[in-house]
């Protein structure tokens, strides 16, 4: 069979007078026979393993089309995709250049589709750009990490042009839905060489039709240094971040000086850059040392590279300024994030959980409290990692304010969405620190800003940084040596296993108490406006660094989900002063007690009666305490020994919930209490 491939050579020069001789792939499938798996009939398209004709491959079919009769459809039953997965050949590993890809697309509504670009020839080293259309009718241009760039709507249920318009030479991806634009961004990977189709999920079903790529290569000038990428850290308004700016040898000459001014709202940051090197086609990252304050809203970024070796102009001032939008999130007040990441040092794949985890503690400080829950080596805390195992499906994952699981990569996108959201209530993170017997009393002041009633907990995590251990189990799998898988944070630079002493772990989970879930009931019925405290108490190792550690208070809804979280090294805790509160111990102590205890009745009205039966003679002392943490009544009993009924008059309570605590000789139990006059 003839293959009608149109090949178009354009003699008319583009925007650029030094972008010229476009060349241009089109293929709208209708010189190929309908039920024809396409692989065998094209040489621009093969499939990921290079095995065409199979099960792999992908057919003609005459069903549904853009235009005439034919074009190529994919679908997937398996909750891992495939088994479809056809590859557009580019001619070639592109990275200068104006690169226009464009073709139609049919969705059905609660259907999904997916494509990706490729940066090597070799498929599957480094992923360009992913491109995932959700059932939603939501389309995410994301990072090779799944960062996402760019996210708009698509149409269901009907063809509609989607186009990549991408200068490689500066770096600027265009998305283009119908020939409207929608938004640019500058990639991770600013190289491409082949297009990847793949049906990702069981609910994959597309259509694609009229595929269209136009190359136009771009001619070096003698001398031009282009801004190719600008550079904000993540960041809330209000916070104050340093930019950095990527500026590229697009000229034949190479440079060694120049000027970078950077203006934001009003503010510019200017530096000059000397004794540099850059040769023809090379890049070089400034880091500015000013910083930007964000601002609340919608503001543009720009930076301009100028006096080029000294030069008034360089070759083509059309890349001489770059513009980046930016629109800082405006945090909740008092809101904080949880980030609780499933890891372990056997996990090939965990390496990538430490980067994000590190990547926005650095974006957002204090209002990301991260968390390293580790898993089978020795910095495991077995109730924690038991508990956060319920909720994930494999490592690495994360769960941010214990909402669905998901990849680490992907945290910031659950935390922006978070820490918009109002918090019921706020908490206050006090302590005191004895250094000589290293016991830590924390105490959780929880302030309710919205009323609230139910099954609400509180639970207090000990997190600690800069880690180290000289065992083989801290020796850190890494999937990522070698960079066949992408760069990851320096990992790709590091051996597979890391050695022990390479490794520093942060944000180790030490311990969680009183549980996993929290202390049941630990609030009752509150009003806006009122707190309630809860203490704490640890005896910390001596190879715990309190100058390294956090402490994270979690303010648990009934549903198990996180509504908000205090969160402080320990020494900001001291300097906050430790509150008197309701004493909360581990779970294996709570309502357990080991000698045997008992109210009756529970509830009470008038009276109570603590029965405890002690096996040898011990102090006994009780105290009251409402559910605010304000003690009610207390009484030392003395030496018992035996079986005891002690009673509680509770006359003189209010209705509500109240938590006694019996302390027999070195013995510390809790028992809930409610009252029903």
């Amino acid at each position: 069979m003839m293959m009608m491939k149109k090949i178009t050579l354009l003699s008319a020069l583009a925007a650029s007078s030094l972008l010229l001789n476009a060349q241009t792939f089109t293929d709208d499938f209708e010189s190929y026979q309908s039920g024809n798996k396409l692989g065998p009939l094209s040489t621009q398209w093969t499939t990921w393993s290079g095995t065409e004709g199979g099960a792999e491959d992908v057919t003609i079919v005459s069903n549904d089309a853009h235009s005439g009769n034919n074009s190529i459809y994919f679908s997937s039953t398996s909750a891992t995709g495939g088994p479809q997965d056809v590859v557009l050949l580019l001619g070639g590993v592109h990275n200068t250049g104006q690169m226009d890809y464009d073709s139609y697309f049919k969705i059905p509504s609660g259907k999904s589709a997916y494509f990706n670009f490729q940066a090597n020839a070799t498929i599957g080293q480094v992923w360009a750009l992913d491109v995932a259309f959700e059932p939603s009718g939501v389309v995410q241009f994301k990072t090779n990490t799944g960062a996402v760039l760019l996210e708009t709507n698509y149409p269901v249920n009907a063809w509609f042009k989607l186009g990549i318009h991408i200068n490689l030479s500066t770096n600027n991806w265009e998305i283009l839905i119908d020939n409207n634009a929608i938004g640019s961004f500058a990639s991770t990977v600013n190289q491409i060489a082949s297009i990847d189709f793949y049906p990702a999920n069981a609910q994959a079903s597309f259509w694609v039709d009229d595929v269209t790529f136009t190359k136009t290569p771009y001619t070096l000038p003698a001398l031009n240094a282009a801004v190719t990428e600008i550079k904000v850290p993540n960041g809330l308004a209000g916070m104050q971040k340093s930019p950095s700016v990527v500026i590229r040898n697009l000229g034949t000459t190479a440079i060694n000086s120049f000027d970078i001014a950077v203006n934001y709202n009003g503010t510019t940051i200017n530096q000059s850059v000397t004794g540099v090197n850059i040769t023809s086609l090379g890049f070089y990252t400034v880091d500015l040392t000013g910083t930007l304050s964000l601002v609340p809203g919608v503001n543009n970024v720009t930076a301009t590279v100028s006096n080029v070796n000294t030069m008034t102009i360089d070759g083509d001032s059309n890349d001489d300024s770059k513009v980046l939008s930016i629109n800082p999130l405006v945090p909740s007040p008092g809101k904080v994030v949880v980030g609780e990441e499933a890891t372990g040092t056997w996990c090939q794949w965990c390496p990538r959980g430490a980067v994000f985890m590190d990547k926005l503690t650095n974006d957002y400080g204090n209002y990301f409290a991260g968390i390293a829950v580790h898993n089978n080596d020795p910095m495991e805390f077995t109730p924690y990692d038991d508990g956060i195992g319920t909720l994930i499906a494999g490592y690495p994952s994360a769960i941010v304010d214990r909402n669905p699981s998901l990849d680490p990569s992907e945290m910031d996108i659950d935390f922006r969405q978070r820490i918009v959201v109002a918090p019921k209530a706020t908490i206050l993170n006090g302590a005191s620190w004895d250094a000589n017997t290293r016991e830590l009393k924390v105490s959780l002041k929880t302030t309710f800003s919205q009323n609230i009633s139910g099954n609400y907990k509180i639970a207090c995590v000990l997190t600690q940084d800069n880690v180290t251990g000289t065992g083989s189990g801290y020796a850190q799998s890494n999937s990522y040596a070698g960079g066949n898988n992408g760069p990851m944070g320096g990992y790709e630079s590091l051996p597979n296993p890391v050695p022990a002493s390479q490794m520093v772990y942060d944000h180790v989970a030490r311990v969680i108490t009183p549980s996993f879930s929290g202390l049941n009931n630990a609030f009752g019925t509150q009003n806006a406006g009122a707190f309630s405290v809860h203490t704490f108490t640890f005896n910390l190792p001596a190879n715990w660094d309190t100058d390294n550690m956090h402490i994270v208070g979690l303010f648990i809804e009934p549903s198990g989900k996180i509504d908000n979280a205090g969160y402080s090294t320990i020494q900001q805790a001291i300097t906050n002063g430790f509150v008197e509160g309701i004493e909360v111990v581990s779970t294996s102590e709570i309502f357990d007690a080991p000698d045997g205890m008992k109210l009756m009745p529970n509830p009470a009205s008038a009276f109570t009666n603590l029965q405890i039966d002690l096996k040898q003679n011990q102090n006994v002392t009780i105290e009251i305490y409402s559910a605010t943490g304000a003690l009610m009544m207390q009484k030392n009993y003395g030496e018992l020994n035996g079986m005891n009924n002690l009673p509680i008059h509770t006359s003189q309570l209010s209705n509500g919930i109240y938590f006694i605590r019996l302390q027999s000789g070195e013995k510390m139990n809790v028992l809930k209490l409610m009252v029903n006059n």
